[in-house]
């Protein structure tokens, strides 16, 4: 195991996995990663994420951007779902917003979801990763391209739209030149990015189009 290099993100710590590996002999860095929790090969990126983080990352927007990501900068990511999957009845009113997202993880990013029930497993699992042939060159810190401010948050702007990563925000910004520009473009044009296609672009414009509806809650206005 000694021989065993892996890089896990700062943010990891917490978990206790880094020191679950350290404890049985992995030669262990910790980095800030742009991508990924964890490093075990050279192209091998690891997402984890509790059954409560899976499906808080659904609703914020955060998993399909990590997925896209992941898959943009690395040949072999993966999801690794830590966790009792029975909790999913006292998190969820409605599991099958689970399972899609299982669903779209595995088949539209074409990222393996591996679920592990606890750290102590997780670990077991990074180290098997490690330890398989032709991972023994070790893992592999990418410089991964960093943003100017204002980039960064045109870029959020479009990944607040439905479907849209970072890889199809960027190559929104890439053909429209400024957001305002892509926010305003025809379900048509945005259909020519690469990547997006029809059905996204209608439904991004169908969200654009959508008209308000004022709430009857006065709370708070002056009178």
């Amino acid at each position: 195991m000694d021989l065993l290099r892996i890089i896990a993100d700062d943010r990891e710590r917490k978990s206790g996995i880094p020191d679950l590996l350290k404890n049985v002999g992995i030669n262990l860095e910790i980095k800030t990663l742009a991508v990924g929790d964890y490093i075990v090969a050279s192209e091998t990126a690891i997402e984890r994420k509790s059954i409560h983080d899976f499906v808080s990352s659904v609703f914020d927007g955060r998993l399909f951007d990590q997925c896209s990501r992941m898959r943009e900068h690395y040949n072999h990511p993966v999801l690794v779902l830590e966790g009792d999957i029975d909790e999913l009845d006292s998190i969820l009113d409605n599991t099958l917003v689970f399972y899609g997202a299982v669903s779209s993880v595995a088949l539209d990013y074409h990222i393996p979801v591996i679920p592990t029930p606890s750290a102590m497993h997780t670990a077991r699992l990074l180290a098997s990763m490690a330890a398989r042939k032709g991972a023994t060159k070790g893992p592999l810190l990418k410089k991964i391209r960093k943003f100017p401010d204002t980039q960064r948050q045109q870029l959020t702007a479009l990944c607040s739209l439905p479907g849209i990563a970072e890889t199809l925000a960027q190559r929104m910004l890439d053909k429209f030149g400024t957001p305002i520009n892509a926010l305003s473009a025809s379900s048509v044009d945005l259909a020519k990015v690469p990547g997006l296609g029809k059905a996204r672009a209608e439904r991004i414009r169908k969200v654009l189009d959508a008209r308000h509806t004022p709430s009857d809650d006065k709370q708070g206005r002056l009178s």
